[in-house]
This record gives structure tokens, C-alpha cells and sequence, in this order.
């Protein structure tokens, strides 16, 4: 069988499952996908772990590996283990257009599967349960297990262990996974393990295909993150009212939580004026792509039912909603996907595995912050079908979320040692704000009790897309935020950071051709909360420039303060901040 092509004759499936394949794929493999399987039979290993990133095309590269194998008599079973129900149909459907019956229904109670099928699918938790159920199938005949999104594998310790003693004894594995990294060292099973250069262990994959290739391949979309900030204000429990602004630097990790969570909560004004923004930017993006869709990610049911009854309010349609208790989740996440509804809320289970090809914008509207998540809730919105097509997701300004929005290309792997701050990519800005958030917390009436959520305003922040930021800022509905609302939603990734280039210097002039002002006179006092918001903004900035270059935080400052003179960040006066923010802001223009 010729390694380009997809599954001989009659097959059906694409590159990229379920829906048609990137732009410039179809009808044979891609190029990773090839390069696999080459390596893949050339070696026949035992085990095998294949880092793709979401929307690659992992599911046909795994049926690809699991139809030859039963063609060449390697194997006479296949057994898929997926992290959701809906992901075992998903995999059982895809089996089915090239030629293998899957049973997604196979429940521990059966012991064995029907004669018709040549294998199953089932859930890790399904296997931890029964572990010796799933051995003795597994020694019954020569099975290929496929371990969908492996890095569950180490979600508990009885999973890993299930898992483990479950398929020990199969012919050949094949894990898969688009984060291979989690921010535990729990070890998942099935993984090669390797020391690096500084002592710590790390997942070693056989194949790896990164956000950054499959990008330059146009495999999946560019990403551009709308950054929303606003001022907060909440009730402690013992009566105290806080006030912070969302993203805000210059304060403790315990009180950007709790702004966080008073943005969030659907009674402030905060969530209804970013769900209207996304709503305009996917109007923007249906004029060229016509069925575009958008999901917003929710903390809690709550929360998605309240997402839900503000979108229908925007928008005058009732979005789709996903809960994991419905029993009609599947269904409806399916009848989404091949339909034009606009809108889908969801929470958690939406965020990894499950294709909506047509899904174009997104909102996230959830305080889980973990590398992980992020990623795989990314991954929802990155898949291509044509080229051209561009992703915009929205989310809080908060450091936490700005540093893993620049992060996306970065490739990671599983560390079992605990590798420092670096790895989570939750590192702050600056070593003194650093430590003030470990030495000085917020109360404990933030942390262990309730609080109130009172007041919560939005204002758009800036545009973060490939290690790069762009916007001045602006009030909602400010010609600013329209500048980058109003991007065309089919566009090249160069084409993307061309416009958003423009429209910066655009703003930029706007704002340097303003009317003359009276000269302002020098104040007698200086005014530490305009120092205290530069000083954040600054920290932000040198964030993002560390995260593109690979320069360490410090070094950044260093180069500014040579640059610009002045003193330490923390003694630097209003003017000399400035002048560090504009040279920044030139280096982010220069370097494009």
C-alpha cells in the first residue's frame, strides 16, 4: 500500500477527521502523518507515543497504524481507550469509514464484545475499574491498544495502575496525545522516561508534530488572543470591600483570583460586554466564513446556563448547551458541529478530544489556569478546513493567562522532577513582584471563606498573537477595540500580523495627532496608583518580549534601563516608565 495515500481505495477518511482536510491536503497523507508511519514500520516497536498538536490528524494517523497492522496479521484486535464517552464514539465512527468495527457500547458488565466487531473502545476510568476484565481481553488474542490523549494515564494513581496492569500484555501500543505535559509527576504508563542535562526526567516521544510546524504547514489556525481588563470590586466575608483591576500586576496572586472570579460571574457587567464583543467578531468572521461557530468555556453549569441566557439576550438565538450530566451531550455536540447554530456554552468537557471543526471564536470564561487546559481548550478552535481560516479566542487579562497565550508554540514534555517556574509557564514578570506574591498574601477571608461579587466593568486590553502584543487599550465599543474586531476572518498567518501591525501604528498616530492640550502642571504629590499601572503594564510587556526572544525577565529590564536610562523599575518616575514602555513597543514593531 503506497505510504501517501489514505486507506486504499473506497476509504474516506481525511487527514484530519471527521471533517475535510486542511487546505492543499486532501486526498493523501500529510506530511507528518507519512513521516509516522514510516518511522513507525521501519522500526515496529512495542510502544509508541505520537505528540501532535490538536487538529493535526492524530486519529487517522493511529487508524493508518491499526489497519496495517491487521492487514499484515500483526494483530487481530484493536482496543481504544479515549478520556470521555463521546470521544469513544467519535473514535468508534472514524474506525467505521475505513473498515474497523469498533464497539463504543461495550460496558464491563458484557466480559467480551460482539462477534461482529474487531475490537472496542472504552475510557480509562472504565478500565481502572475492571483492570483484570480488560487483561484478560487484551492476552484473549494480539492486540494493538490505542491510548487516546495518554497523559490521562496519570490522572490517579489507581488509573495509571489499571491502565498498566490492563494492557501489559498487548502485542503493541500506540499512546497518543496533543500535551504530553502535566503540572503533577504522577508517571503515566506506557511513557519512555529521560534525564535531561539538568537531572530531570522528562516524556520521551517517538514522533512529534508542534503547533509552530503545523502551522507553517497551514494545519491549523493562527490564533489571536483578545485580552479584556476592567475594574472589579468585591465583599469579602467578614465585610471588607476590595476593588482591583482585572490583570493588574502590582498585587498579590490571591487578589488577582478573586478579580478574576468577580469578572466571571454573570450578575457583573464584565462577562455580558465580552460575549457581546465575541458575538461582533464572529459576525465578522461569517462573511467569509459562512457557518463559523463560537463556544464559550465555562467554570460550572451555573455559570454555562447564565453564558447561555446572555447570549440568546445578544443574539436573539438560543446557543446549544453542554453539560456532562445531560445524556444528550453527544447528540447535541454532534447536531452543532454539522449544523450553522452560532453559539455553543460548555463546560469542562468540551475542552479536549471532541471535533467542531467550524468552531472560529471563543471565550474563555473559566478560572482553570493549569499549561494543560489551556492548551487542549486552544486546541478546540485550531483545526483548518481551508486555508486562510484564523481563530480568535477572548479571555481575562490576567498574567497567569497572558503568559501561556504567548507561550502556544512552545513544545513541552511530562516532567516527573519537579523542574521549578520555568516548566509551568506561571512565571511573573518581575523577581520583586515575584516575591511580593509569595511573601505577602491576601487575607484569608479571600482564600477560605465566600465572597461577594459587586461590581465588574470591561475594557479591552490588547491582542496578543505570535509571541507578539498590539492595541493601546480602549473603552468597549472604542474605535481600538473595533480595529481589531472588524480583522477579516480568512487570512494567513502573515497576512494576520500584517494587519495587526497596521492597525497599531494606525492607533498609534491616531493618538499622537490628538488635539493639544494645555500644558498639565507638574503635581505636588506623586500619584502612586498611575505608577503602580505603568509598572503592571511594563511587567506585562517584558513578559511577552521574554516569552518571544527567550531573553530572561531580568535581562530584559537591564537592556531598558542602558536604552532609556533611568533607575530599578520599582524607583523609576512616571516619564522614565514610559519611555521603557514606547521602546518595548519598538522592538515588538522592529522585530516583525
Amino acid at each position: 500500500m503506497s505510504s501517501d495515500t489514505l486507506f486504499g481505495a473506497g476509504a474516506t477518511l481525511p487527514p484530519a477527521y471527521p471533517e475535510r482536510a486542511a487546505w492543499g491536503t486532501a486526498p493523501k497523507l500529510r506530511q507528518w502523518q507519512s513521516e509516522a508511519l514510516e518511522k513507525y514500520f521501519r522500526e515496529s516497536p512495542r510502544d509508541f507515543l505520537a505528540v501532535a498538536t490538536p487538529g493535526a490528524g492524530k486519529t487517522t494517523f493511529a487508524l493508518r497504524v491499526a489497519t496495517e497492522l491487521v492487514d499484515r496479521g500483526v494483530v487481530n484486535r484493536v482496543t481504544i481507550v479515549a478520556p470521555t464517552d463521546h470521544l469513544k464514539r467519535q473514535w468508534a465512527d472514524a474506525a467505521a469509514r475505513v473498515g474497523l468495527a469498533i464497539d463504543p457500547n461495550f460496558r464491563n458488565a458484557d466480559g467480551r464484545h460482539g462477534g461482529a466487531f474487531i475490537g472496542v473502545a472504552v475510557t480509562y476510568a472504565q478500565v481502572a475499574s475492571k483492570p483484570m476484565l480488560h487483561r484478560a481481553k487484551t492476552e484473549a488474542a494480539r492486540t494493538l491498544v490505542i491510548l487516546d490523549e495518554i497523559h490521562h494515564g496519570g490522572d490517579a494513581l489507581s488509573w495509571g495502575e489499571g491502565i498498566r496492569e490492563a494492557f501489559d500484555p498487548a502485542v503493541r501500543r500506540l499512546a497518543l496525545t496533543g500535551t504530553p505535559f502535566r503540572s503533577d509527576t504522577a508517571a503515566i504508563p506506557f511513557v519512555e522516561y529521560a534525564e535531561d542535562r539538568d537531572g530531570i526526567r522528562r516524556s520521551k516521544a517517538d514522533f512529534t508534530y508542534g503547533y509552530g510546524q503545523a502551522l507553517g504547514d497551514h494545519v491549523v489556525r493562527p490564533v489571536m488572543f483578545m485580552a479584556y481588563s476592567g475594574q472589579m470590586r468585591w465583599r469579602t466575608s467578614a465585610g471588607e470591600e476590595m476593588a482591583a483591576s482585572l490583570g493588574e500586576s502590582a498585587v498579590t496572586k490571591d487578589v488577582t483570583a478573586q478579580a478574576w472570579r468577580t469578572a466571571l460571574n454573570p450578575t457583573g457587567e464584565w462577562i455580558p460586554s465580552v460575549l457581546a464583543a465575541a458575538d461582533k467578531r464572529l459576525t465578522e468572521v461569517r462573511r467569509t466564513v459562512h457557518d463559523a461557530g463560537g463556544m464559550v468555556i465555562a467554570t460550572d453549569h451555573e455559570d454555562a446556563r447564565a453564558y447561555a441566557g446572555q447570549l440568546k439576550r445578544i443574539t436573539g438565538e438560543s446557543p446549544t448547551v453542554i453539560l456532562s450530566d445531560d445524556a444528550k451531550a453527544s447528540a447535541k455536540i454532534e447536531d452543532f458541529s454539522s449544523g450553522d447554530k452560532r453559539w455553543m456554552v460548555a463546560v469542562r468537557m468540551v475542552s479536549e478530544g471532541v471535533d467542531v471543526p467550524r468552531l472560529a471564536v471563543g471565550v474563555y470564561a473559566t478560572s482553570t489556569a493549569t499549561p494543560l487546559f489551556f492548551a487542549q481548550a486552544v486546541g478546540r478552535y485550531v483545526r483548518a478546513r481551508r486555508r486562510g481560516e484564523t481563530a480568535s479566542i477572548f479571555l481575562p487579562s490576567v498574567p497567569n493567562l497572558m503568559a501561556l497565550a504567548n507561550q502556544l508554540e512552545m513544545e513541552r514534555d511530562h516532567a516527573l522532577d519537579r523542574p521549578g517556574k520555568d516548566d509551568e509557564g506561571l512565571g511573573l514578570e518581575d523577581d520583586l513582584l515575584e516575591a511580593a506574591n509569595r511573601e505577602d498574601k491576601a487575607s484569608d477571608s479571600l482564600t477560605k471563606q465566600k465572597f461577594e461579587a459587586l461590581e465588574s466593568q470591561a475594557s479591552f486590553d490588547r491582542v496578543l498573537f505570535d509571541g507578539g502584543e498590539f492595541g493601546t487599550g480602549g473603552e468597549m465599543g472604542s474605535e481600538e477595540e473595533l480595529d481589531f474586531l472588524g480583522i477579516p476572518g480568512l487570512l494567513d498567518a502573515d497576512q494576520v500580523g500584517h494587519l495587526l501591525r497596521q492597525r497599531q501604528h494606525e492607533q498609534q498616530s491616531r493618538r499622537s495627532r490628538g488635539p493639544a492640550a494645555a500644558p498639565k502642571a507638574e503635581p505636588a504629590v506623586v500619584d502612586h496608583r498611575q505608577l503602580t499601572e505603568l509598572r503592571g503594564q511594563l511587567a506585562k510587556n517584558v513578559s511577552a518580549w521574554a516569552a518571544r526572544t527567550g531573553m530572561p525577565h531580568g535581562q530584559v529590564h537591564t537592556e531598558l534601563r542602558r536604552q532609556c536610562g533611568g533607575p530599578a523599575v520599582a524607583q523609576a518616575n512616571e516619564d522614565q516608565l514610559r519611555r521603557r514602555l514606547q521602546k518595548l513597543q519598538d522592538w515588538f514593531i522592529g522585530r516583525k
